[in-house]
């Protein structure tokens, strides 16, 4: 049994079952109690955490995921610490990989199915790089599909920031094979176009059912991703669209100019190329003013010298032979002319044997001419024999098969599911070539597409989802008008959708209300207040707590009625209701504020003139003084509405609990 079933890390969150394993960590579904959800939880494996660079990778992904919010990249909950162990606290993603997925609907996928995943793939992507965040590790392993057919990206396990100093050797190229880029194979600055050729990889792979390159061991495939051009989709597949072959090459490029320079660039082709099928892809900025090839030199030692061509269209490939000899003469024009004269003797000598072959080749082309004209039609008179192709739409595979005279003796090839709002799942919805035609007897093949049924929104599942990112799921993916309803939960934490109108699989219409029933947390429990004027400030404070209240503020200010540290005054008075949660300010006592004593100053003793002798002296009266206040005002008066009392003690007939005696 795995070492870490069972366990509670940091007493909140308890590993339940084991449900993946990287290159640095292992994943684990676990329950968080404080918040009673389920998430997974990918701990560093311990042969690792010892090693300083390891765990320096690992809190590098745990920093870099949780700068990321967006609705098609996994969330990162928490990232900490705890008995020696470094994890982190992931969103559960209820679904499997697109490998899984391709391995499991039989690949080659339908290219609209292909271009559903692929642009969110680009927009988790595009989210990424405007954060200066490289995935560069982008592989059909590391995308989840849920099950509403959403995508999310995960695992940036050597995700770097781009503003980062770029020190990455060949030796130490991190990432998938036969995913990598030219750059990555090199050991070359990698910046967000990293992540745009291995997407093209990804979306190579969905729609022709292979990989672009394929080698007896990494290192020769990563030097075909070098040097090479891979088969063009279309040769392939048929089915593929001329422009999303283009949209796909142009993502494969293996000249950093020649790729998209973003993931919104290729977002905004895909986007075209929904509108606009027959769009031509625009392969470079610079092909309108350029008519002459683009010479690609590169320094890695380990490319072979020739490239491999496939297609006039990758003209900007050359020979290496010729681009060695062009540099000699650059560099000795001697041996430029010396190149010319040997060539121009060996062309002399080789005159005879020229002559003689081009004889050679004249008299076998007009022995064909003479045999396809003349002798042919005499020994096979008559036209070949033609065949016309039947109609098999709307049939299904397991119709045909227990009818084979359906088929008049042709033989049917079976491609990709595609939805079709004609046929229905798993009929036959069309077929190459058409029923009617003619062909010859060594063409009897049908290629055929089975439907998949209509292309129907559906509505996803969304509960125990942030509301903000499920809104944006249905508004942006699905173009729904979202309404908002809020209800107390005690089992969905706040701002969690609680259920949704219409439920999880219904048929959508686009621009159609949902309706999102959001947690408010905790239904709020009424209270009702007690007196705690009177009572010393910790047995006050206890009770508060017992109560589920919670005391905000303490307040001091002196009092002559009561002693230091009794509570004179709360913000919420005895007999009011109150809810579990909520704040309450006490007013407390400093004790008696001493009284100043008053300083006369003395009376000046009026002078008589000395003809004058008063009989009876005046009487002065000293200043008259006010008695002192019972009470001292406090420093910061309590709220007007309730002032403290500061002339009568407590109520009698409702004693203090636990107060001290005056």
């Amino acid at each position: 049994m795995d070492q870490y079933i069972g366990k509670m890390l940091d007493n909140r969150y308890e590993i339940l079952e084991r449900i993946g394993n990287g290159g640095m960590a292992v994943v684990y579904k676990a329950r968080d109690h404080r918040l009673n959800r389920l998430v997974a939880v990918k701990i560093l494996k311990p042969e690792l955490a010892s090693d300083a660079d390891f765990r320096r990778r690992f809190h590098d992904e745990s920093q870099a995921v949780a700068m990321l919010s967006h609705s098609n990249i996994v969330s990162v909950y928490d990232v900490s610490r705890s008995d020696g162990l470094d994890y982190i606290v992931m969103e559960l993603i209820d679904g499997m990989t697109l490998k899984q997925y391709m391995r499991k609907r039989g690949i080659p996928l339908n290219w609209r199915e292909a271009i559903h995943f692929i642009t969110q793939i680009l927009r988790a992507l595009d989210h990424a790089h405007s954060r200066g965040i490289i995935h560069r590790d982008i592989k059909p392993q590391n995308v989840l599909i849920l099950r509403d057919g959403s995508v999310k990206v995960t695992d940036f396990g050597i995700a770097r920031i781009a503003s980062a100093a770029q020190h990455t050797m060949t030796a130490e190229a991190i990432g998938s094979v036969h995913y990598i880029s030219p750059e990555q194979a090199k050991g070359s600055h990698v910046d967000c176009r990293t992540d745009i050729y291995s997407a093209g990889v990804v979306l190579y792979e969905m729609i022709t059912g292979r990989l672009p390159y394929e080698g007896d061991n990494p290192v020769n495939v990563a030097i075909q991703h070098i040097s090479s051009i891979p088969i063009p989709p279309g040769e392939l597949n048929p089915d593929i669209p001329p422009a999303l072959e283009s949209i796909t090459l142009k993502a494969m490029a293996p000249d950093l100019n020649q790729r998209y320079p973003s993931a919104e660039a290729m977002l905004e082709d895909l986007k075209e190329f929904r509108r606009t099928p027959n769009m031509v892809v625009k392969t470079s900025d610079r092909e309108e003013i350029e008519d002459e090839p683009t010479v690609v030199m590169t320094s890695a030692p380990e490319a072979p010298a020739r490239p491999v061509r496939t297609r006039d269209r990758y003209e900007d490939q050359y020979d290496s032979r010729y681009d060695q000899r062009r540099e000699r003469r650059r560099a000795d024009p001697e041996e430029e002319y010396d190149d010319r004269e040997d060539r121009g003797g060996g062309l002399a000598s080789a005159a005879p044997a020229i002559a003689v072959a081009a004889i050679i080749i004249f008299i076998v082309g007009m022995g064909v001419f003479v045999w396809n004209v003349f002798i042919s039609p005499l020994l096979n008179p008559g036209e070949p024999e033609r065949y016309t192709v039947p109609d098999l739409l709307g049939y299904t595979r397991e119709e045909l098969e227990a009818s084979p005279d359906l088929l008049d003796g042709f033989e049917v090839e079976w491609g990709s599911e595609t939805y079709s709002e004609e046929y229905e799942e798993g009929q036959i919805c069309n077929q190459s070539p058409e029923a009617g035609e003619e062909v010859l007897a060594g063409s009897r093949v049908i290629r055929v597409n089975v439907s998949s049924g209509k292309d129907e929104l559906k509505m996803p599942y969304l509960i125990n989802q942030e509301y903000r990112r499920a809104q944006q799921t249905l508004m942006e993916e699905l173009g729904m008008v979202v309404k908002v309803e809020r209800e107390y939960s005690d089992e969905i934490t706040q701002d969690y959708v609680i259920s949704t109108d219409p439920e999880e699989g219904a048929d959508l219409v686009e621009g159609q209300t949902v309706t999102l029933v959001v947690s408010q947390g905790p239904a709020a429990v009424p209270v009702t207040v007690i007196p705690w004027v009177g009572m010393s400030l910790s047995e006050a404070e206890r009770q508060i707590r017992d109560m589920g209240l919670v005391v905000t503020e303490v307040k001091q200010y002196a009092s002559n009625e009561y002693a230091a540290g009794i509570v004179t005054f709360q913000s919420i008075q005895p007999g009011e209701q109150a809810f579990k949660g909520d704040g309450i300010v006490l007013w407390v006592s400093t004790g008696p504020e001493p009284t100043p004593t008053p300083t006369l100053e003395p009376t000046p003793t009026p002078t008589l003139p000395p003809t004058e002798t008063p009989t009876d002296p005046p009487v002065t009266e000293p200043p008259a003084t006010e008695p002192p206040p019972t009470q001292a005002p406090p420093t910061e008066a309590p709220p007007t509405e309730a002032p403290p009392p500061v002339t009568e003690a407590p109520p009698t007939e409702q004693p203090p609990v636990g107060g001290e005696e005056q």
